[in-house]
């Protein structure tokens, strides 16, 4: 499958369940003159006819149909998994390895903790108790582990 395929195939379903060319391309952002050359172009490579044109009406034709309940379902899928994955990049998930001492842990970090899980229900927290006292220098606070590489021992 080309890089250009995906496109093809998202316009000629937009225009196929628009039944138009304009109605297609406001929805997905281009020209209906742009629009009717991608269409043209996947007739072309094809090397089937699509859709019936008029100046006044566009319908499907039988080849077209039959791509249009193939390529639908596929395109509405991949249109989905694009934007779950947008959302995902709006909230944070993943987990959260905080190196803090017993009472930092209990008096800043539950409460806080609490009310950040039920806006972001896909995190997780790993909080690991130290002795060591913080001090003002970011590097001073952050277990040896991290110092020398930069990242948590696992």
């Amino acid at each position: 499958m080309r890089r250009a395929d995906l496109a093809d195939l998202t316009a000629f379903v937009a225009v196929a369940d628009n039944l138009s060319f304009r109605a297609a391309a406001s929805h997905i952002g281009v020209t209906p003159s742009a629009l009717s050359h991608t269409v043209r172009q996947l007739e072309e490579r094809l090397a089937v006819r699509l859709l019936n044109r008029t100046t006044r009406s566009v319908s499907l034709t039988d080849a077209g149909l039959r791509l249009l309940h193939r390529a639908r379902p596929a395109v509405e899928q991949i249109s989905r998994a694009l934007d779950d994955l947008k959302s995902e990049q709006r909230h944070p998930f993943g987990r959260l390895r905080l190196y803090v001492s017993h009472f930092a842990g209990m008096a800043v970090i539950a409460p806080v903790w609490a009310r950040f899980l039920s806006t972001s229900p896909t995190s997780s927290l790993k909080s690991t108790p130290t002795r060591r006292r913080a001090t003002s220098s970011p590097r001073g606070s952050m277990p040896e582990s991290v110092q020398k590489t930069g990242r948590p021992r696992t």
